[in-house]
């Protein structure tokens, strides 16, 4: 990994930080009762731990994104940039569910899905632009971990696309969809990591082999 790779590797980290960070700041009791004020104000755990678990499993995706990556380019960093504007705009929409969530609204649950439909198409160009062609893949890289990686990334955009406009029908149904969808990438990244150390650790044995 060069020097600007790591640059943006780290200011990315950053942002994914400080947007996880705010997302608790928007979680608050209801009034009355201290008893009753934590359990009326359910509705903001529920999108908090969704969208806490969305951006934790984007940036450990973002980290595996990066370890493939040999080197950057302007265009590259610029998708990276407005990546990282949907990012650390997502705890409004966020704050925005969790306060309307109790009386249905369909609006907040849309512009919910919306933001998070944006994130997977940034995320997924992000990733396309480097990979088309191996642009920017590190000579290194495992062919088999990259197109794992491309498999991962290409139903992304139309999931949340489809759990976005269940919305316009139940703002319920469109938040199960969308910790269905958490869920799902929390297990899949799990699954994929252990797939991952396997393909690297020949090309680590022979790396080290060759240096002995």
């Amino acid at each position: 990994m060069d020097n600007a790779t790591a640059r943006l590797e780290t200011f990315s980290d950053g942002v994914f930080a400080i947007a996880a960070t705010l997302l608790i700041l928007d979680v608050h009791s209801a009034g009355g009762s201290v008893a009753h004020g934590l359990v009326h104000a359910w509705p903001s755990y529920v999108v908090y731990a969704i969208s806490f678990l969305t951006i934790g499993i984007i940036w450990v995706n973002h980290h595996a994104v990066m370890s493939q990556i040999g080197r950057v380019d302007r265009t590259f960093l610029f998708i990276n940039v407005v990546f990282l504007m949907v990012v650390a705009f997502s705890p409004f929409p966020t704050r925005v569910l969790g306060a309307h969530l109790r009386e249905g609204s369909r609006a907040a649950a849309l512009a919910y899905g919306l933001t998070f439909t944006l994130m997977a198409v940034c995320y997924g160009a992000l990733w396309f632009y480097a990979a088309l062609g191996r642009r920017l893949i590190a000579p290194e890289a495992s062919a088999r971990v990259v197109s794992g990686i491309t498999r991962s990334f290409l139903p992304g955009s139309f999931v949340y696309g489809a759990a976005t406009l269940s919305s316009l029908a139940s703002a319920y149904l469109a938040v199960a969809l969308y910790a269905a969808i958490a869920l799902f990438y929390v297990l899949e990244s799990s699954l994929f990591g252990r797939d991952q150390a396997r393909a690297e650790r020949p090309a680590f044995r022979t790396r080290r082999g060759g240096s002995e």
